[in-house]
């Protein structure tokens, strides 16, 4: 090995060190520059491939388009997020996690009483497959209810053939977000922010089965059972939905 190579892979190894591993090859290169070995964004990320140094910089997301034909459905819901009886609207969303060499997807239902998750489901694919076993889930955790509003926003994976049919399935009226409006699903919006900035590590998880474990945890332990929520006067979604059935008096009715 030539002496400027040697020199070359002495700094990338430093800097990568430094950086705690999450320098990418354009940082490796702009910093080498400027301590005084010049290195091109290739040349750092050749070396950095021939030492086996890899960033844990999490790689920006976007999701791949799709061909499935936009629907027209109103959004009933209205931003009507305060409701008094559990299984009367639920509210989906997904997002993406990262797990160690790809991004995985997590789609959630929520209860909107006691904003309670009530079904999920994690895959490699953001599709209507990933939506509809969230939604089988919810449906039978919660003993096959009926009447309820099921709401959404405009993606693919909600407005498919496959996933509208699942939900005439279970007698369940949709409604959807308008357009670009994430406001109109405000309540998965700040549960998803609640969950990346409480529970998910910086840089994701090593693998689909460790988000999987963990993402749990989160969802039937931390944020059902313990954690305090503003909507249910500082109670956690299971303690709101215990006092609500602890109260509950059905009106007899005879025919």
């Amino acid at each position: 090995m030539c002496a400027k190579k040697a020199k070359e892979m002495a700094k990338v190894k430093e800097l990568f060190r430094e950086s705690e591993g999450s320098a990418g090859a354009r940082s490796i290169a702009q910093m080498a520059t400027d301590h005084g070995v010049p290195l091109s964004r290739y040349r750092a990320a050749r070396l950095m491939n021939k030492l086996g140094l890899v960033s844990c910089q999490i790689p920006n997301h976007s999701y791949k388009k799709t061909g499935d034909d936009h629907v027209e459905i109103p959004n009933h819901l209205e931003r009507q997020f305060k409701v008094d009886v559990p299984n009367r609207v639920w509210c989906g969303d997904v997002t993406y996690i990262w797990t160690g060499r790809r991004w995985a997807y997590l789609a959630v239902i929520i209860d909107l009483f006691a904003r309670k998750p009530v079904g999920w489901a994690m895959s490699s694919s953001p599709d209507s497959e990933l939506t509809r076993n969230a939604l089988s889930m919810a449906y039978e955790s919660r003993g096959r209810p009926k009447g309820v509003m099921f709401h959404s926003d405009q993606g693919s994976h909600y407005t498919s053939c496959r996933f509208r049919q699942l939900l005439w399935k279970y007698r369940m009226k949709q409604s959807l977000s308008r357009r670009g409006n994430c406001w109109d699903n405000a309540p998965m919006e700040r549960f998803f922010r609640s969950l990346k900035v409480e529970w998910v590590p910086t840089y994701g998880y090593q693998s689909l089965v460790h988000a999987q474990k963990h993402i749990v945890k989160y969802l039937i332990g931390y944020y059902s059972r313990l954690r305090p929520h503003q909507n249910n006067n500082g109670m956690s979604p299971n303690k709101a939905e215990q006092q609500y059935w602890i109260n509950y008096k059905p009106v007899a009715s005879f025919t």
